[in-house]
Protein backbone atom coordinates (compact mmCIF):
# COMPACT_ATOMS: atom_id res chain seq x y z
CA UNK A 1 0.00 0.00 0.00
CA UNK A 2 1.71 3.15 -1.22
CA UNK A 3 -0.62 5.65 0.45
CA UNK A 4 -1.10 4.70 4.08
CA UNK A 5 -3.52 7.60 4.53
CA UNK A 6 -6.23 5.50 2.90
CA UNK A 7 -5.96 3.06 5.82
CA UNK A 8 -8.48 5.06 7.83
CA UNK A 9 -12.15 4.28 8.46
CA UNK A 10 -14.51 6.84 6.98
CA UNK A 11 -18.03 7.97 7.82
CA UNK A 12 -20.66 6.93 5.27
CA UNK A 13 -24.42 6.62 5.03
CA UNK A 14 -26.38 4.61 2.50
CA UNK A 15 -30.05 5.64 2.08
CA UNK A 16 -32.57 4.24 4.57
CA UNK A 17 -35.95 4.01 2.83
CA UNK A 18 -37.84 2.72 5.90
CA UNK A 19 -37.19 2.08 9.60
CA UNK A 20 -39.18 0.12 12.16
CA UNK A 21 -38.73 0.00 15.93
CA UNK A 22 -38.77 -3.60 17.12
CA UNK A 23 -38.00 -3.38 20.83
CA UNK A 24 -36.98 -1.05 23.64
CA UNK A 25 -35.04 -2.43 26.60
CA UNK A 26 -33.53 -0.96 29.74
CA UNK A 27 -30.13 -0.62 28.04
CA UNK A 28 -30.54 -1.32 24.33
CA UNK A 29 -33.16 -1.04 21.61
CA UNK A 30 -33.67 -2.92 18.37
CA UNK A 31 -34.78 -1.52 15.02
CA UNK A 32 -35.00 -2.78 11.46
CA UNK A 33 -33.78 -0.49 8.67
CA UNK A 34 -34.44 -1.00 4.98
CA UNK A 35 -31.15 0.06 3.39
CA UNK A 36 -30.71 0.84 -0.28
CA UNK A 37 -27.52 -0.66 -1.74
CA UNK A 38 -25.49 1.22 -4.40
CA UNK A 39 -27.04 -1.01 -7.08
CA UNK A 40 -30.55 -0.03 -5.97
CA UNK A 41 -31.40 -3.23 -4.10
CA UNK A 42 -33.15 -2.69 -0.72
CA UNK A 43 -32.10 -4.99 2.11
CA UNK A 44 -33.37 -5.28 5.70
CA UNK A 45 -30.85 -4.83 8.48
CA UNK A 46 -31.62 -5.34 12.19
CA UNK A 47 -29.65 -3.05 14.49
CA UNK A 48 -29.11 -3.19 18.24
CA UNK A 49 -29.00 0.43 19.41
CA UNK A 50 -26.43 0.86 22.17
CA UNK A 51 -25.31 3.96 24.14
CA UNK A 52 -21.63 2.99 23.95
CA UNK A 53 -19.17 2.14 26.70
CA UNK A 54 -15.68 2.67 28.08
CA UNK A 55 -13.11 0.22 29.43
CA UNK A 56 -9.91 0.58 31.40
CA UNK A 57 -6.58 -1.26 31.33
CA UNK A 58 -5.19 -0.40 34.77
CA UNK A 59 -1.45 -1.17 35.02
CA UNK A 60 0.60 -0.99 38.20
CA UNK A 61 4.32 -0.21 38.46
CA UNK A 62 5.17 -3.93 38.31
CA UNK A 63 3.47 -4.35 34.94
CA UNK A 64 0.43 -6.12 36.33
CA UNK A 65 -3.04 -5.55 34.91
CA UNK A 66 -6.14 -5.30 37.06
CA UNK A 67 -8.75 -7.92 36.12
CA UNK A 68 -12.27 -8.48 37.36
CA UNK A 69 -14.21 -11.72 37.10
CA UNK A 70 -17.89 -11.24 36.38
CA UNK A 71 -20.83 -13.50 35.61
CA UNK A 72 -22.22 -12.93 32.11
CA UNK A 73 -25.64 -14.49 31.76
CA UNK A 74 -26.00 -14.37 27.94
CA UNK A 75 -22.98 -16.66 27.50
CA UNK A 76 -23.36 -18.56 30.78
CA UNK A 77 -19.80 -17.95 31.98
CA UNK A 78 -17.66 -16.25 34.57
CA UNK A 79 -15.36 -14.09 32.46
CA UNK A 80 -12.12 -12.35 33.32
CA UNK A 81 -12.51 -8.77 32.12
CA UNK A 82 -11.18 -5.27 32.64
CA UNK A 83 -13.25 -2.57 34.38
CA UNK A 84 -15.83 -1.16 31.98
CA UNK A 85 -19.17 0.59 31.94
CA UNK A 86 -21.92 2.07 29.82
CA UNK A 87 -21.90 5.65 28.59
CA UNK A 88 -25.43 6.08 29.86
CA UNK A 89 -25.09 9.45 31.62
CA UNK A 90 -26.17 12.18 29.20
CA UNK A 91 -23.40 14.66 28.43
CA UNK A 92 -20.77 12.91 30.56
CA UNK A 93 -17.30 12.92 28.91
CA UNK A 94 -15.94 9.41 28.31
CA UNK A 95 -12.92 10.01 30.54
CA UNK A 96 -15.16 10.89 33.48
CA UNK A 97 -17.19 7.74 32.83
CA UNK A 98 -13.99 5.68 32.83
CA UNK A 99 -12.76 7.28 36.06
CA UNK A 100 -16.10 6.57 37.71
CA UNK A 101 -16.17 2.96 36.55
CA UNK A 102 -12.61 2.25 37.72
CA UNK A 103 -13.50 3.56 41.16
CA UNK A 104 -16.89 1.86 41.39
CA UNK A 105 -15.88 -1.57 40.08
CA UNK A 106 -12.34 -1.86 41.41
CA UNK A 107 -11.86 0.86 44.03
CA UNK A 108 -8.97 2.65 42.30
CA UNK A 109 -8.16 6.13 41.07
CA UNK A 110 -5.44 6.83 38.49
CA UNK A 111 -3.18 9.84 37.99
CA UNK A 112 -2.21 9.13 34.36
CA UNK A 113 -4.69 8.40 31.57
CA UNK A 114 -4.14 7.72 27.85
CA UNK A 115 -6.27 6.33 25.02
CA UNK A 116 -5.46 2.81 23.86
CA UNK A 117 -8.19 2.10 21.30
CA UNK A 118 -11.53 3.13 19.85
CA UNK A 119 -13.57 0.34 18.29
CA UNK A 120 -16.99 -1.00 17.37
CA UNK A 121 -17.73 -4.27 19.15
CA UNK A 122 -19.80 -5.90 16.40
CA UNK A 123 -20.53 -3.41 13.61
CA UNK A 124 -22.61 -5.85 11.61
CA UNK A 125 -25.35 -5.91 14.26
CA UNK A 126 -24.91 -3.14 16.85
CA UNK A 127 -23.99 0.55 17.08
CA UNK A 128 -22.00 -0.08 20.29
CA UNK A 129 -18.71 1.80 20.35
CA UNK A 130 -16.01 1.58 23.00
CA UNK A 131 -13.09 3.73 24.03
CA UNK A 132 -10.39 1.85 25.97
CA UNK A 133 -8.08 3.77 28.28
CA UNK A 134 -4.73 2.97 29.82
CA UNK A 135 -4.67 4.05 33.48
CA UNK A 136 -1.48 4.27 35.53
CA UNK A 137 -0.36 5.90 38.75
CA UNK A 138 -2.98 3.94 40.66
CA UNK A 139 -4.19 4.59 44.18
CA UNK A 140 -6.48 2.32 46.15
CA UNK A 141 -9.45 4.10 47.73
CA UNK A 142 -10.64 2.58 51.04
CA UNK A 143 -14.14 1.12 50.93
CA UNK A 144 -15.27 3.54 53.65
CA UNK A 145 -14.53 6.47 51.32
CA UNK A 146 -16.50 5.09 48.39
CA UNK A 147 -20.11 6.18 48.00
CA UNK A 148 -21.08 3.58 45.41
CA UNK A 149 -22.67 0.36 46.67
CA UNK A 150 -22.45 -2.40 44.02
CA UNK A 151 -25.48 -4.53 43.25
CA UNK A 152 -26.58 -7.37 40.96
CA UNK A 153 -23.58 -9.00 39.19
CA UNK A 154 -21.22 -6.25 40.36
CA UNK A 155 -21.85 -7.19 43.97
CA UNK A 156 -20.14 -10.52 43.28
CA UNK A 157 -17.05 -9.40 41.38
CA UNK A 158 -13.66 -10.98 41.97
CA UNK A 159 -10.63 -8.72 41.56
CA UNK A 160 -7.12 -9.98 40.74
CA UNK A 161 -3.82 -8.58 39.52
CA UNK A 162 -1.96 -10.54 36.85
CA UNK A 163 1.26 -9.87 34.90
CA UNK A 164 0.47 -8.40 31.48
CA UNK A 165 2.62 -11.04 29.75
CA UNK A 166 0.69 -13.84 31.44
CA UNK A 167 -2.67 -12.40 30.41
CA UNK A 168 -1.44 -12.17 26.81
CA UNK A 169 -0.34 -15.80 26.88
CA UNK A 170 -3.73 -16.87 28.27
CA UNK A 171 -5.48 -14.96 25.49
CA UNK A 172 -3.36 -16.65 22.82
CA UNK A 173 -3.89 -20.00 24.54
CA UNK A 174 -7.67 -19.68 24.33
CA UNK A 175 -8.34 -19.48 28.07
CA UNK A 176 -9.78 -15.94 28.06
CA UNK A 177 -12.72 -14.86 25.92
CA UNK A 178 -13.83 -11.30 26.68
CA UNK A 179 -13.24 -9.25 23.52
CA UNK A 180 -12.99 -5.86 25.22
CA UNK A 181 -10.35 -7.21 27.60
CA UNK A 182 -8.43 -8.75 24.69
CA UNK A 183 -8.30 -5.50 22.72
CA UNK A 184 -7.26 -3.52 25.79
CA UNK A 185 -4.59 -5.94 26.95
CA UNK A 186 -3.15 -6.64 23.49
CA UNK A 187 -2.94 -2.96 22.55
CA UNK A 188 -1.29 -2.16 25.89
CA UNK A 189 1.17 -5.00 25.31
CA UNK A 190 1.93 -3.85 21.75
CA UNK A 191 2.45 -0.26 22.87
CA UNK A 192 4.84 -1.37 25.58
CA UNK A 193 6.83 -3.71 23.33
CA UNK A 194 7.17 -1.29 20.42
CA UNK A 195 7.42 1.96 22.36
CA UNK A 196 4.45 3.42 20.53
CA UNK A 197 3.09 6.84 21.45
CA UNK A 198 -0.47 6.70 22.77
CA UNK A 199 -3.12 9.36 22.25
CA UNK A 200 -4.03 11.81 24.98
CA UNK A 201 -7.42 11.73 26.67
CA UNK A 202 -8.59 14.69 24.57
CA UNK A 203 -8.10 12.76 21.32
CA UNK A 204 -11.29 13.01 19.22
CA UNK A 205 -13.45 9.98 18.60
CA UNK A 206 -13.34 9.74 14.83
Amino acid sequence: MKDTEVLTDAAASWPVVASEKLADGAVVGVRRDSVQMPDGQVVGREIVEHPGAVAIVALDEAGQVLLIRQYRHPVGRLLWEIPAGLRDVAGEPPLKTAQRELLEEAGYQAADWQVLADFFTSPGITSERLRVYLARGLRRIPDAEREYVPDHEEAHLTIEWAPLDVVVSRILGGSLHNGVMMIGVLTAYAARQDGLTLRGVDAPER
